[in-house]
């Protein structure tokens, strides 16, 4: 909720404590908007991050991916106790991503380049043309394939985007393209 001056004063401390520089944009709420909007915040909170301690903010140690539709497509709650896992924010972003572009599911524990699961929405008829090739189908409903290349790439990752500005990326967001 604080300014980004104020994050930004952080990042000197996470590069030399875990040896990276932090890359990503950083995003601040001084007026608390979007922590009230997501209901992080209760409307009661005030107006303002000045003279907010870190048990005022423990609400707001949550993790959203808002779609370009502008709708919540995750939100995690991490305790104050724990550390937020950004191999698992980026995991899902990619799998957001690719079942978007190609019409599958991703399985639990599945990485970038792993087989898929053709969405349960495409008849087998529209997956034959789609995988002539054919699929694993160890129940009806279960339909597995290769990951699909996308924009000719296997197990594009959002892993990439999320390294800092690129072409058409402005400071303060991050590449997200449903």
């Amino acid at each position: 909720v604080d300014p980004v001056e104020n994050h930004q004063k952080w990042t000197k401390d996470i590069e030399d404590i875990q040896g990276s520089p932090v890359t990503y944009p950083l995003i601040g709420d001084p007026t608390l908007a979007v922590s009230k909007l997501y209901d992080m915040l209760p409307n009661s909170a005030g107006e303002t991050a000045d003279g907010r301690t870190a048990a005022d903010n423990q609400t707001v140690r949550n993790v959203y991916i808002i779609g370009p539709d502008k709708r919540v497509k995750l939100s995690i709650a991490y305790p104050m106790s724990t550390g937020r896992n950004l191999d698992e924010v980026l995991r899902v972003l990619d799998s957001l991503q690719l079942t978007s572009a190609v019409r599958v599911s991703t399985p639990v524990q599945w990485e970038p380049g792993q087989d898929v699961i053709i969405a349960g929405s495409v008849s087998n008829e529209e997956a034959r043309k789609l995988y002539p090739e054919g699929w694993e189908e160890p129940k009806p409903y279960l339909r597995i394939v290769p990951q699909p290349v996308r924009d000719g790439v296997r197990g594009k990752t959002a892993k990439r985007a999320i390294n800092g500005p690129t072409d058409g990326v402005s400071s303060g967001t991050v590449p997200f393209t449903f």
